[in-house]
């Protein structure tokens, strides 16, 4: 049986490498927001005949777009971001660019959100996380409610959330700053669904330490260590499974969905690593603080 419980000063070290130094960056460069947070207008034009990413950019400053996020997506679709624009600036701009390119052009989208908008889904992102953190504390408290402080056990699994939540925001704000890669809606449908990957996990693990417990299975730490590897089969098995389907998805689906997968992948391994090396051991430093003595339950 591996002792992963002793060595959890190096599971924590390890997680405060790839945390910290991504919070400096997104403390100084912030997240790069889509159009769903910072309001503005994204296009999808579609080029007939072959047109050059540096020539479509050319021509979008010298219509006026100089701030113009341009995305190469294939088969001579280009995802345009810009200042919101109104439907005459539109079919102007348009108009302009098939004249410049000489290419025959058409719209197959064209999305467009107001500032108040945007304010107003940051306004209910904000919400819906702070729900769902509560939610996920107040369930896990109810479930190990038999369990001494179960409101132990809940706080740590939102914790060990937190922190795969954290490593997701913080790739994203590194790759935001390197590579141009948005924040959008879909960036937020994937962190809530690496949020109840994760604590399903989490749970697993709990459940299993708490068997432990309940049999008497020597002192807590013990215990913890137990239920960790008697999961740890588990964890891996559904997880990279899961993994590799969503990898697939990733490499050959379409480019409107590429952050949702970017996001769920990086969740889907930090998942893993949380509920093997970071919630239970959580629970240990928890217990050896002193905060209230843990026991089996009656």
């Amino acid at each position: 049986m591996i002792n992963l419980v002793k060595t959890r000063k190096w599971f924590f070290l390890i997680s405060a490498i790839l945390i910290v130094p991504g919070l400096v960056v997104l403390g100084l460069f912030g997240l790069k927001l889509g159009i769903d947070y910072s309001a503005g207008s994204a296009i999808t034009f579609h080029f007939e005949q072959p047109v050059q990413i540096a020539d479509l950019r050319e021509e979008m400053t010298v219509l006026g777009y100089p701030e113009a996020v341009i995305q190469d997506a294939g088969n001579g679709d280009f995802f345009v971001r810009m200042k919101e624009i109104t439907p005459e600036e539109n079919q102007s701009l348009l108009n302009g660019l098939q004249a410049a390119l000489s290419a025959n052009i058409t719209e197959p989208s064209l999305y467009t959100v107001s500032p108040v908008i945007a304010q107003g889904t940051i306004r209910d992102t904000g919400i819906a996380i702070i729900i769902t953190i509560i939610g996920i504390l107040l369930y896990l408290a109810w479930a190990f409610r038999r369990m001494p402080k179960p409101l132990r056990w809940g706080t740590c699994a939102v914790v060990a959330l937190a922190h795969d939540v954290a490593i997701v925001i913080v790739l994203f704000a590194i790759l935001g700053r390197i590579a141009g890669v948005e924040a959008d809606a879909s960036f937020m449908t994937g962190l809530l669904a690496v949020v109840g990957i994760s604590v399903n996990n989490i749970v697993v693990v709990f459940d299993r330490i708490r068997a432990n417990l309940r049999r008497g299975a020597g002192s807590f730490e013990l215990a913890v260590n137990a239920g960790i590897n008697e999961s740890i089969v588990r964890s891996l098995n559904t997880g990279l499974a899961t993994f590799f389907v969503i990898l697939a998805i990733y490499l050959f689906g379409g480019a409107t969905v590429r952050n949702l997968v970017l996001v769920m992948l990086v969740g889907i391994l930090t998942g893993i690593y949380s509920s093997i090396c970071i919630a239970g051991q959580l629970l240990v430093t928890w217990q050896k603080l002193g905060f209230g003595k843990a026991s089996p339950a009656k």
